[in-house]
């Protein structure tokens, strides 16, 4: 996607997208990071929902393209209200073929970095960052969710750099990890693939990440490629530059042969 400042736009458009997958044949949809709404902190925090009401716009939105299609869809980082107004949570959440939610992960790593182009980015003066020692409500650092016989963990973006919260969603059973995103340009084009090939592997799991493309207000551009990696590390599926959808298969006879054959996960030694 190339998601904009304008949510009921971005929210036709996810509706699109997610028609256009179904028919492809997909049964799993990934949306990306800030599918729903991305532009300035001020509108973010208006359009900022509490996760579980279905009658919110942008959870109506996955609610009813997941029950009119029979699919399951992941809203890969919409702003979720928090106790502190000024500072929403970025979180992923998961809808199921009847419409309902089935799990919801706050995003735990927030981008705080100074880019060589100048730009200055400082996600956690906007955004409250998710648990991590003390899980409360509900939440969890580490979030999966079981899709079609298969343990989905879930994580978002700025996560991608840190394989500790990989291996702790491999530990709880994940096969398929998702990875909705916003990568800069900057970052994308030295990092995103080789991060991504880089957590299938040491996973051994398929690696879904979905991606923003293209350039968005307050002068942000990102890179894109969104794709699906296999266990062993190779790409199966990559879009170009530009918006559209990718499909691919999670094949459970590769994903176990992977793991037979070479069994790393089970010889780790702390």
């Amino acid at each position: 996607m190339s998601s904009q400042d304008d949510l009921a736009s971005n929210l036709v458009e996810c509706r699109s997208g997610v028609a256009r997958a179904a028919a492809l044949g997909a049964r799993l949809v990934v949306l990306p990071e800030n599918f729903a709404y991305f532009g300035p902190d001020e509108g973010r925090r208006e359009v900022a929902e509490p996760v579980g009401d279905l009658t919110s716009p942008i959870q109506r939105a996955l609610s009813e393209s997941a029950r009119e299609h029979g699919v399951f869809v992941v809203g890969g980082g919409m702003p979720e209200r928090s106790t502190d107004r000024a500072r929403p949570f970025n979180t992923c959440v998961v809808v199921g073929p009847t419409g309902q939610l089935m799990a919801r992960y706050r995003k735990v790593h927030l981008f705080d970095v100074d880019l060589p182009d100048g730009s200055r980015l400082r996600e956690s003066e906007t955004t409250e960052p998710g648990a991590t020692e003390r899980p409360v409500d509900g939440d969890s650092a580490f979030v999966v969710v079981d899709v079609l016989g298969f343990e989905v963990g879930l994580s978002i973006c700025y996560d991608l750099r840190f394989p500790e919260l990989y291996r702790g969603l491999v530990e709880r059973g994940a096969e398929v990890l998702v990875v909705p995103a916003a990568f800069t340009v900057q970052t994308g084009k030295d990092h995103w693939h080789v991060l991504l090939r880089a957590r299938a592997i040491e996973s051994q799991c398929f690696v879904v990440a979905a991606g923003q493309w293209g350039k968005h207000p307050r002068g942000r551009t990102t890179y894109g490629h969104s794709m699906v990696v296999d266990p062993w590390g190779t790409i199966v599926a990559e879009a170009s530059d530009r918006t559209g959808v990718v499909v691919a298969d999670i094949d459970r006879a590769y994903l176990d042969r992977v793991r037979t054959q070479l069994p790393s996960l089970k010889h780790r030694r702390l």
